[in-house]
């Protein structure tokens, strides 16, 4: 399967996420992005070092400029469960804006085309590290990094994109 692309339909699925009633919540991505301009990005895992210490902060620090240019949601995807995502996001108390959003089984990485098999190193199937710029359900921009590079998916390349 080819990974989704620029002018590709986002396509739906559902996530799962805790909301701020701590409530374990499921939601289809289309519910999410329908009617709205939307990055969506992707980590191979929650905790893992490029991850934590800049692909996420990144969003967090530039959520502001972000929504100043039209963003109305950020989406953090990682193929982990959702109390495992609800552990990670309370790592960053000063989040405001972006939701971690968890793909248990990675069906939903597997629609999108952005699986990364990382069996020999014992993590199984995870998603590429990927960003996704989207404006009513159409992709506008696909970053999406080669192996475990982290040269085209940060905030500062989408913000490039709007």
């Amino acid at each position: 399967m080819a990974p989704i692309a620029v002018g590709d339909a986002l396509p739906d699925g559902t996530l799962a996420y805790f909301d701020e009633q701590d409530q374990l919540q499921q939601v289809s991505v289309h519910s999410l992005a329908a009617g709205k301009k939307v990055i969506l990005f992707g980590v191979p895992g929650a905790f893992t070092p490029t991850c934590s210490l800049k692909h996420v902060p990144g969003y967090i620090e530039k959520a502001d400029e972000l929504k100043s240019k039209g963003v109305d949601e950020i989406l953090c995807l990682s193929v982990n469960d959702p109390f495992v995502m609800k552990a990670w996001a309370k790592t960053y108390p000063e989040n405001k804006a972006v939701k971690f959003l968890a793909d248990g089984s990675g069906k939903y990485t597997h629609a999108l085309g952005l699986e990364l098999d990382l069996s020999e190193k014992g993590l199984g199937t995870r998603s590429r590290r990927f960003a996704l710029l989207v404006d009513d359900l159409k992709v506008k921009a696909a970053n999406v990094e080669s192996g475990g590079e982290f040269t085209v998916s940060s905030a500062d390349d989408i913000i490039k994109a709007l």
